[in-house]
């Protein structure tokens, strides 16, 4: 699934001025016309070492599962365990 999502962000990035231009132009005929995984709205944010879709924390780029045990193993600089 992270291959995936690359490829997507690849054909994104690619047709991204394409895209631009056909809007602009008002001509939804040859966009529909382009690749569907072209189409930034098929983009998923995953966690960057799972793959996991879901409880992405933007911040950091990873899941929220991640992000506790790396935390919680004093691997992301600046961030503890709160406790009071």
């Amino acid at each position: 699934m992270k291959a995936r999502e690359v490829k997507r962000a690849k054909l994104v990035a690619k047709y991204a001025e394409k895209r631009k231009a056909l809007k602009e132009a008002g001509d939804y005929v040859a966009l529909a016309k382009l690749p569907k995984n072209s189409s930034p709205v098929r983009l998923h944010n995953r966690c960057s070492l799972t793959g996991r879709p879901k409880g992405y924390i933007r911040q950091f780029g990873i899941s929220r599962i991640t992000f506790r045990e790396m935390a919680s193993q004093g691997l992301i600089p600046g961030v503890k365990k709160a406790s009071w």
